[in-house]
């Protein structure tokens, strides 16, 4: 695995382990919209590992649906990746002027699905998957 990849991918690990940190306290404690938000980034982030390890360009983007297209375009396995709209926690979640606080719920959910995602992922990459 070339550099640029290993980097997004330690770095979309980072955001797997705090939307996880997260998940393992207690409801009432877990901040929804970090665990969101990383969900978020670690599914993009190993997206544009895969699209970099195939060399392909993305641009500037926070589009899952997007990258998912693009990454369908090299692996069509891509084409049956079940993910909720995370989009939508790139940035809705992060400033005051969208502001919105995902449930319990929904934190659940996006923490759930990128738990499968990154089994998926981790394979397609040849990684090991580690605690994921």
């Amino acid at each position: 695995m070339n550099e640029k990849v290993s980097l997004w991918v330690k770095k979309a690990i980072e955001d797997f382990k705090t939307a996880e940190h997260e998940m393992n306290l207690p409801e009432s404690e877990t901040v929804t919209s970090s665990v969101c938000f990383h969900s978020q980034q670690f599914v993009e982030k190993m997206l544009k590992a895969f699209l970099t390890s195939r060399g392909t360009d993305f641009g500037k983007t926070h589009n899952i649906e997007y990258l998912l297209k693009l990454c369908s375009e090299t692996d069509k396995n891509f084409e049956k990746v079940d993910l909720p709209d995370l989009t939508i926690y790139a940035v809705e979640v992060r400033y005051p002027d969208e502001f919105y606080t995902p449930s319990f719920r929904e934190a659940k959910e996006c923490f759930e699905a990128i738990s499968r995602f990154g089994k998926f992922i981790f394979e397609k990459l040849g990684i090991r998957q580690g605690n994921l």
